[in-house]
């Protein structure tokens, strides 16, 4: 697949950052909006989020593949979305198994090595699965700034008061 430059941008601000908000489908149709840690793979352009099986997200995501990320860049003005499919992993069940391996490579990635037999026992404690969001399609902004509103308090005492320091009606 070939990318323009802006493609380029975007896969970039994707693969340089780990932090994002995943959207789901819920089952009324509306979004649902969760913070999330990710681990980018840029050659297979999946997207890899661990959670809890009994997480709204993976409800969603097993009931809808359907999944937006949005990933904020460094400025209001610069941001990535990746859409796509979503496929779960199965919900970690036996030391190293698929998914233990799995979540293992994605929380090693955030936080370091971790000790294996702790980590299997706490992911299969915890019902853990990753969630693999499929990268179908980018798209975003990437400008290095542009003019930015006032802060919400200035902008209320700003119509609240006139030059005499008076309030308006």
């Amino acid at each position: 697949m070939s990318d323009s430059p802006a493609d380029s941008a975007l896969w970039q601000l994707i693969g340089d950052s780990r932090e994002a908000v995943l959207a789901t489908l819920g089952a009324d149709g509306a979004p649902q909006l969760s913070n999330v840690l990710y681990v980018f793979d840029p050659d297979a352009r999946i997207v890899r989020i661990s959670t809890t099986a009994g997480r709204v997200k993976a409800r969603n995501a097993r009931r809808d593949p359907r999944a937006a990320l949005h990933v904020a860049g460094d400025n209001f003005w610069a941001y990535a979305v990746a859409e796509g499919s979503v496929t779960l992993s199965d919900v970690a069940q036996s030391p190293g198994d698929p998914a233990t391996a799995e979540l293992l490579a994605v929380h090693s990635s955030f936080y370091g090595p971790q000790q294996a037999d702790e980590f299997y026992a706490s992911m299969i404690a915890d019902r853990r699965l990753v969630i693999r969001l499929h990268v179908q399609h980018v798209y975003g902004l990437i400008a290095s700034g542009g003019r930015r509103p006032v802060d919400a308090a200035d902008s209320e005492n700003a119509a609240g008061s006139d030059a005499s320091g008076g309030s308006r009606v």
